[in-house]
């Protein structure tokens, strides 16, 4: 993978249907820009770990995130909620 490229990676989870978060996106260049444009768009938070992308854009399309990265995924997500809080304390909402 080259790392001067722009890599992006987008995860879904619905805890009421899913056992892990699951790729619903992923791409790299124009590719990448593009879903990030998308998430900006549609206010849903961004978290950037150029390691954790590189890992996470080797799997497939709808695939489940393996068990191997649940912690580092659950930081990810804690982050995220922590967002959320911040943006429903003032008034404004966000997207997971």
């Amino acid at each position: 993978m080259n790392p001067t490229r722009k890599t992006a990676v987008a995860l879904k989870y619905r805890a009421q249907e899913d056992r892990a978060p699951r790729i619903v996106a992923q791409g790299h260049g124009v590719l990448a820009e593009r879903i990030l444009e998308i998430a900006q768009e549609h206010d849903i938070p961004i978290y950037e770990d150029m390691l954790l992308v590189e890992v996470l854009a080797r799997l497939d399309i709808g695939a489940e995130i393996p068990e191997s990265l649940y912690q580092v995924i659950a930081e990810v997500l804690a982050f995220v909620y922590s967002l959320d809080k911040r943006h429903s304390d003032s008034g404004k909402s966000s997207v997971l």
